[in-house]
């Protein structure tokens, strides 16, 4: 797949024990990006962070957390990115979802595998 230059980064900032019809969200979404074609999708655990309800969330091996945060990244071309955003408004009970220009410099593969 090609990407044009101008493309859209799609942020969904989400709890690792997030889930959906009892399955972990990030699987879900990230699933669903594939199964629509999208270019890609990569999941970021966080190691600290806090979101809506103010309520830290640790890695750190005193306070073990088990609802690290989660970034899911996918970048697109803008009108793929809009088609994905009514499902993972319908998805994402609580969260955070972003979407911002960026300029894609190389999207390549080496075609083995």
């Amino acid at each position: 797949m090609k990407l044009p230059s101008e493309a859209e980064l799609l942020r969904v900032f989400i709890g690792e024990s997030d889930k959906y019809e009892g399955r972990p969200l990030y699987e879900v979404i990230v699933e669903e990006a594939r199964r629509r074609g999208m270019a890609g999708a990569t999941v970021v655990r966080g190691v600290l962070g806090f979101g809506a309800h103010s309520r830290i969330h640790t890695a750190k091996i005193l306070r073990l957390s088990e609802d690290l945060p989660l970034i899911v990244e996918i970048v697109d071309k803008p009108e793929r990115i809009e088609a994905f955003l009514p499902d993972l408004d319908r998805m994402v009970g609580e969260g955070l979802i972003t979407v911002e220009k960026v300029r894609v410099v190389a999207y390549r593969h080496n075609g083995k595998g």
